[in-house]
């Protein structure tokens, strides 16, 4: 199978380390790789984090206590099987996918991973990576378990900030 090695680096210099497949998923990893090369995500937070479920990012930047939503204007057709698209790749702890509204193909720069199993979203989101050791996973469950509470109508925000320094491609 194709893969494209990456990692994400948190600002306090721990590390997921993960890869991707084009195969299974070719648009969400196409602009994942180009967002991430063109340093979107460096600088944004892990905006929703819940327990058992998972850790989501991509979209905001938090800024004096304040969540500021960073626009990407690419929206990209959902490749999973309720959308008409195989996708074989598991919603298992580790795996990286597309955020989306209720809208199929809403998804643009936001994603999450999964920090446990949630066989419920396969066939309804587009897996398209996995971190690619078990330090890297057990570090998104460490993520999933911060304090949370509400911040401007968002549900599940850490209270200290999560933020991404950078996502390189390697």
């Amino acid at each position: 199978m194709n893969t494209i090695k990456a990692q994400l680096e948190f600002t306090n210099g721990k590390t997921i380390n993960f890869e991707m497949y084009p195969d299974i998923a070719p648009l969400s990893v196409e602009n994942f790789v180009k967002l991430a090369k063109e340093g979107f995500y460096d600088g944004l937070c892990f905006h929703r984090v819940i327990p058992n479920f998972m850790i989501q990012g991509g979209g905001f930047v938090c800024e004096d206590g304040k969540l500021k939503q960073k626009e990407s204007q690419n929206k990209i057709k959902g490749e999973f099987s309720s959308n008409g698209i195989a996708n074989s790749l598991k919603h298992e702890p580790g795996v990286f996918s597309m955020a989306r509204t209720m809208v199929k193909d809403s998804a643009t720069s936001q994603f999450f991973i999964c920090v446990a199993p949630c066989s419920f979203l396969d066939g309804e989101y587009a897996a398209f990576g996995k971190a690619t050791d078990e330090e890297s996973v057990n570090l998104a469950i460490q993520v999933s378990k911060v304090a949370t509470g509400d911040r401007q109508g968002h549900g599940d925000v850490p209270v200290r900030e999560v933020v991404i320094k950078t996502i390189r491609i390697l």
